[in-house]
């Protein structure tokens, strides 16, 4: 039997092209704003675009910051996309104009650390760009580290916050790229992994990904 993957649809994200890329791993994938639906999945799958803020404050009213933090809790797997993964960390510092101050956005706090504006004399960082992942990734398993993913994004975390001391408890896995400075490109801890590239829009390479996280469900 397929495993059943929800793409989350809380007004954020490209759902459609999410939809068609796990469909062709071989899931069975509902789009759905429903949170019980949502929870129940085998897997799912947060998208999102736009500003930190926005995507924030739709994904509170969708109920969805509720449902990511109760399947983390009971080891359920879930894929966060682009500012899906932004959202995931403590807060998201963005500007609201060029003579604003920077304001700070509170985020679902299941990794500490802020999403900050990159430091790179272009931005938005958009276009290919490759990553270097752990050898022990299990989402990088069988993709080359020549391979590219497809960003589209200015801000991003810069420095990973989150350690472990416990030799029982294993750390987070942190995949890296670089735009102007090094930045998070992708996080696999338990059963919440997130990317901040676009798999689904990363040709080969983003396919085995996907493919990849859906044999793990």
């Amino acid at each position: 039997m397929p495993a059943h993957v929800v793409v989350f649809d809380y007004g954020s994200g490209n759902l459609r092209s999410a939809q068609r890329a796990m469909e062709r791993t071989g899931a069975e994938v509902t789009v759905t704003s429903d949170p019980r639906v949502a929870l129940d999945s085998d897997g799912l799958v947060v998208p999102g675009v736009g500003a930190f803020s926005a995507c924030m404050s739709s994904l509170r009213a969708a109920g969805g910051d509720r449902v990511i933090g109760k399947r983390v809790a009971g080891g359920r797997p879930v894929l966060a996309i682009c500012v899906g993964l932004q959202v995931l960390f403590d807060r998201g510092v963005e500007q609201a104009g060029v003579h604003a101050e920077e304001q700070a956005t509170e985020g679902c706090g299941e990794w500490p650390g802020t999403v900050e504006r990159l430091r790179a004399p272009i931005l938005p960082h958009m276009g290919w760009n490759t990553v270097r992942a752990p050898e022990d990734s299990v989402l990088f398993d069988g993709i080359d580290p020549d391979d590219r993913f497809y960003f589209v994004h200015s801000y991003a975390v810069r420095t990973w916050e989150l350690t472990s001391h416990n030799p029982r408890v294993k750390a987070p896995m942190v995949t890296w790229s670089e735009h102007g400075e090094p930045f998070v490109a992708a996080v696999e801890n338990g059963p919440l992994s997130a990317t901040q590239f676009h798999p689904e829009k990363s040709g080969d390479a983003g396919a085995r990904l996907l493919a990849n996280w859906a044999a793990t469900l």
